[in-house]
């Protein structure tokens, strides 16, 4: 499968940076394996986007909130955040 290069909104940067070392690393490793493969099995779409196809995975009581495009092939991160304030 082709390789998906992360881009993150600056929400999701800057939320990131402010984790703590141990979730900001389960974080980061779930992206690199949505690198590789951005539709693994518990991926669910999220509806409240119109017009972009959101998707989400969770990690712990964290959720990421990406976009995957083509061309050229990119997955973004559009948000990370608690799972009660992703969604706002």
């Amino acid at each position: 499968m082709a390789n998906f290069p992360s881009e993150f909104s600056t929400k999701a940067g800057k939320y990131i940076k402010k984790l703590d070392a141990i979730t900001k690393k389960r974080i980061e490793e779930r992206i690199n394996k949505l690198e590789e493969d951005p539709f693994p099995q518990d991926i669910e779409r999220v509806e409240e986007f119109k017009g972009e196809k959101v998707f989400r995975v969770r990690v712990g009581d964290q959720r990421i909130l990406y976009i995957v495009r083509y061309n050229p092939n990119k997955l973004i991160v559009v948000d990370v955040d608690k799972r009660l304030r992703v969604y706002d």
